[in-house]
């Protein structure tokens, strides 16, 4: 009877071989389609969620930088929730070509989506400041971009980097006239809306979140954006994101530890005065930025990206030590 049972056993154990560990969770796994509640961006259970995580440089200057290995490091080692797709409109970006940056940023949702990142589609204005110059081609973007991904789980769609020199209420009129090109392919994404000043919530013009609070975008699953450097952006920027993630849903989809150039000293202090409160308040936010640009607002060291040496943690500069410290350690 030993006999047959350990033949049995041993039968068994080599039919089954060897256990395989389980893949780790991905964020997307984890937490599935996102949607609005309240002020708060929530998972599939309603359950509220603080996404982090990177956002790239201007992909028609850093696209080396983006890639599957690159991404892998982001995901795994990192441990970023998502990726920050950002596509300028002008300075040789989408309008010189919007064919060739239509096929790049699909090309990345695709790497990140395969990696169980969220995408945030950055459409990058900054010149002209007024985002209704670029409404025809938005629409176009935005069309193509989410039709190609309809019932995605993962993307969330930035309609409108940093708005300047223009009214909330034009900012309102244009958000109202983009995201229904997107519901018409996707629902139930979320938008990401950008707000006056730079995306400061209106400090950087005189103005406050008031304005947004009074008359918010006429639309569901919308949140507001908000952009800050912690080397330029002192209490009062901070007390007005405070006070306006009481009242709407914020997201900083833009930050850095220097100044608002992307450049120059790093403020740490001050720069982890914003991540305690946007772990106190759950407000997702994405670092400025994935490349080896020279300006110390990029994590890696120039001619990191050529070489591929993207684990290499002796290519680090001192913003990217901090930021990815702090993905990998704790929610703030």
């Amino acid at each position: 009877m030993r006999i047959w049972l350990l033949a049995v056993v041993t039968s068994l154990t080599v039919g089954i071989g060897p256990v395989m560990a389980a893949p780790a969770p991905t964020p997307v796994g984890t937490h599935g389609a996102l949607r609005v509640c309240g002020t708060k961006l929530c998972d599939r259970l309603g359950k509220p969620v603080q996404l982090r995580g990177m956002s790239t440089h201007g992909i028609q200057w850093y696209a080396n930088c983006v890639n599957g290995p690159s991404l892998d490091v982001l995901a795994r080692d990192w441990r970023a929730d998502l990726l920050r797709i950002s596509m300028y409109v002008q300075e040789d970006g989408y309008a010189s070509d919007p064919r060739k940056f239509t096929e790049l940023v699909d090309d990345y949702i695709d790497l990140a989506t395969a990696r169980g990142l969220y995408v945030i589609v950055d459409w990058h204005i900054l010149d002209p400041g007024d985002p209704m110059a670029n409404l025809d081609r938005a629409r176009t973007f935005f069309g193509e971009i989410a039709n190609r991904h309809r019932g995605a789980d993962n993307i969330l769609y930035e309609i409108a980097n940093e708005p300047s020199g223009v009214s909330w209420s034009r900012i309102r009129s244009y958000a109202e006239q983009v995201i229904p090109v997107i519901r018409a392919q996707d629902p139930d994404a979320v938008v990401l809306v950008g707000t006056r000043g730079w995306s400061s919530l209106g400090i950087s013009e005189d103005a406050d979140e008031r304005e947004v609070i009074a008359n918010p975008v006429r639309a569901t699953n919308v949140m507001y954006t908000f952009h800050f450097y912690a080397a330029s952006h002192g209490h009062n920027y901070l007390n007005a994101l405070s006070r306006a993630a009481d009242k709407l849903p914020m997201f900083v989809t833009e930050f850095g530890t220097q100044k608002y150039t992307g450049d120059g000293g790093d403020n740490f202090t001050r720069a982890q005065s914003y991540l305690d409160l946007m772990a106190a308040k759950g407000i997702g936010w994405a670092n400025w930025n994935w490349s080896d640009d020279k300006r110390s607002g990029a994590v890696f060291k120039k001619g990191t990206c050529k070489a591929g040496a993207y684990a290499d943690t002796s290519r680090l500069k001192p913003a990217g030590t901090w930021v990815r410290d702090r993905l990998r350690t704790g929610r703030s």
